[in-house]
């Protein structure tokens, strides 16, 4: 590094400081000095309830481990079984957290009681029944495939880490195995679909959703029958097994989809595209289609619906108790609240840039459709060019932006209301399950949204544009007073704000009608957007752009009508009663071609506007975002996460329990006979 960088680099770090990583020795600390106990002669030492509170988080989720398992790993910890963890036992275990194999090497810790690097078989089972739950299913440990790890009955030998770890990943598929053989007591390959649901349940309950374990016994309908083959049995546990790459293909299939949703022949080609060697066999399909599809009949499932079988948290809202549905509630109307001001003010501030930013083509549009070209002598300006250069020469920059106040201030109004009346609308009508609506209902979503914004811009409309003529009156009427906002509302009055009112609907309603199906149908259409793919500002922008090219250029003859009425006409020249009244004068006058006056800059401006205004608004989101503020998930669903923000230990922890679990899912907190103690029994708070 140079001398100069060196310098900058310092003088940098001086005015506005650094921020520094805390290291994991730092961290680790902290997080023992937080919960230790002190004893009498000043050492340190965590507790197996301080343990937990250190190891696990009372803000995590502990929906289907229970927070008190979170002991179990207390006896890793403990490595001198001590009954306490001291300062250089909870580096020692925080620094076991950062291996790659974490997970499996805690596993084989807790049973390599010794500390010799490796694993007893008899005193391995020994625990393993002492964990175990009553009456839970049986597992024979003499069986053929346990011997091909730890060898024949009279030829045992000790795991090693590698056999151990390797014994753990085979092992939920022969403890299903088992349970089957034990249940299927006519030895028919058939078994009921209650008996498939306790086996699922003591095997696997710790991984699956409240969605998978509530519909288990429903497995004996994808196929004739009213029993559950071991095929089933098998074919689900493989998909159990393969979650993380069901999602992946998921993910994958939805995001190329229209309409954000992938029936199984699309999911098993996205597969056969995805993977190499691990496909997807008909019935491991059917089966995942099955429960994903409950609630969805139609065939057609989003990531939501698979969210239901893939999120292990999963859960359905009534199931998180009344009071927490209650404060969810309260906390959501809250929430929604919050979120409409939000969004109304950013919308408020990004309309306003959005109008500013095209105001003076704005004005330009307006003077042009003003000039009464059938007089002679005024003639004012040769085209939208001409009037610019004119308007700058006599008006100055300033004369450019005549007016923009109310422009900016009806901005805010304008874009709820409409945004909001379409949104309402379409909702109204789109079909509930795939979204889709037809074009009339589009059309009169447009239209409505059109319609109701009118009752809040007219007024803003029509002081606007006597601001904006006000500076070429001034100059062809030397002496002609300079009247404010204020000024024109006083004298127009209530009645007199909403003059050219019926104008401005034909122009409003036929421009949002255009407009909003445009919009979406480029969006849907043309650049695919979907429920799981979200497009980039610059395409928003082109949707927004295009989109208002007919229906600002469609709706000029509107708007020129519009502009006539609300323009006060000055001494000599032609007065308008009504919209008929004006738009029969101007053909006799001044023939067809004055109907499209200020087309240009009518699309010159309201292409631009959208995409400065959406800018801005995207900006926005991300400078001033909702103070925790997050996506509203569906339903209940909450949204499969593509990444964990959760702390690496916490991760590296719950995944260990989760390999623990796969041996009984009541592993650390046995049913102990009375005066026997086990070392695995956790004691810290309950989740």
């Amino acid at each position: 590094m140079t001398t100069t960088t060196s310098v900058k680099s310092a003088v940098h770090d001086a005015l506005v400081g650094t921020a520094l990583e805390p290291q994991l020795s730092t961290l680790a600390r902290n997080a023992f000095l937080k919960h230790a106990v002190t004893d009498s002669s000043g050492d340190q030492y965590l507790t197996e309830e301080a343990f937990v509170d250190a190891i696990a988080p009372s803000g995590e989720d502990y929906h289907k481990i229970k927070r008190t398992q979170y002991a179990i790993l207390f006896n890793v910890a403990d490595r001198h079984k001590k009954g306490k963890v001291s300062l250089q036992d909870w580096g020692a275990f925080t620094n076991l957290l950062e291996k790659a194999d974490a997970e499996y090497e805690i596993a084989f810790r807790l049973f390599d009681h010794k500390g010799t690097g490796t694993i007893d078989f008899k005193q391995f089972v020994q625990t393993f029944q002492e964990n175990k739950a009553p009456g839970s299913l049986p597992f024979d440990w003499s069986s053929e495939w346990a011997a091909l790890y730890v060898g024949g009955r009279d030829k045992r030998h000790e795991m090693t880490y590698g056999q151990f770890s390797q014994m753990l990943r085979g092992l939920q598929g022969e403890r299903i195995r088992q349970a089957f053989k034990h249940l299927d007591k006519d030895q028919d390959g058939y078994i009921e679909p209650e008996d498939f649901q306790r086996i699922i349940q003591e095997t696997a309950q710790h991984k699956l959703s409240d969605h998978l374990l509530d519909n288990l016994h429903t497995l004996c309908n994808i196929s004739p029958g009213t029993k559950v083959s071991y095929a089933n049995v098998r074919a689900f546990q493989n998909l159990v097994r393969e979650m993380d790459l069901v999602e992946l293909v998921v993910r994958s299939a939805t995001s190329k989809s229209r309409d954000g949703r992938v029936d199984k022949t699309e999911f098993l080609n996205e597969a056969a595209r995805v993977t190499r060697f691990s496909l997807f066999s008909p019935m491991e399909a059917d089966i995942l289609f099955h429960f994903a599809s409950i609630d969805e009949p139609s065939g057609r499932l989003s990531l939501a619906d698979f969210a239901k079988v893939l999120d292990s948290s999963w859960q359905h809202a009534l199931d998180r108790g009344s009071n927490a549905a209650e404060e969810t509630m309260s906390g959501n109307v809250l929430r929604q609240v919050a979120e409409s001001v939000h969004h109304f003010a950013l919308g408020s501030v990004a309309g306003a840039f959005g109008a500013f930013m095209v105001y003076p083509i704005d004005l330009v549009k307006t003077r042009m459709q003003n000039q009464r070209s059938g007089r002679v002598g005024e003639m004012l300006y040769k085209n939208s060019l001409d009037c610019a250069r004119k308007v700058i020469k006599q008006e100055g920059v300033k004369g450019l932006y005549s007016g923009v106040l109310p422009q900016m201030v009806g901005v805010a109004p304008e874009k709820a209301i409409k945004l909001t009346v379409n949104d309402l609308v379409r909702g109204k009508f789109s079909d509930p399950e795939t979204g889709a609506i037809w074009l009339g209902h589009e059309l009169l979503a447009g239209g409505a949204a059109g319609g109701c914004q009118v009752i809040f811009t007219n007024p803003l409309e029509i002081v606007k544009i006597r601001l904006q003529v006000q500076g070429e009156v001034s100059k062809s009427m030397p002496g002609a007073p300079k009247r404010s906002a204020m000024w024109i509302v006083k004298n127009l009055g209530l009645v007199g704000l909403y003059k050219g009112a019926s104008a401005c609907l034909l122009r409003d309603i036929p421009f949002s009608a255009i407009y909003f199906p445009a919009y979406n149908h480029l969006k849907r259409d043309y650049f695919g957007e979907s429920q799981t793919k979200k497009l980039g500002i610059f395409q928003l922008l082109t949707a927004g752009a295009i989109a208002g090219m007919p229906a600002a250029y469609l709706t000029t003859p509107c708007d020129v009508i519009k502009t006539r009425l609300q323009v006060e006409a000055r001494k000599g020249e032609q007065s308008y009663t009504t919209l008929r009244d004006a738009a029969q004068k101007i053909w006799q006058q001044e023939g067809f071609k004055a109907f499209f006056k200020g087309g240009p800059a009518r699309i010159m401006r309201s292409s631009p506007q959208f995409g400065f205004t959406l800018a801005g608004y995207e900006v926005l989101q991300n400078v001033l975002p909702l103070p925790g503020g997050h996506d509203v998930a569906t339903a209940g669903v909450a949204p499969i996460p593509a990444a964990s923000s959760t702390p690496l230990p916490f991760l590296r922890s719950r995944n260990a329990l989760k390999i623990i679990l796969d041996l009984d899912q009541n592993f650390g907190r046995p049913r102990v006979p009375e005066g026997v103690k086990l070392p695995f029994v956790g004691k810290g708070p309950s989740n």
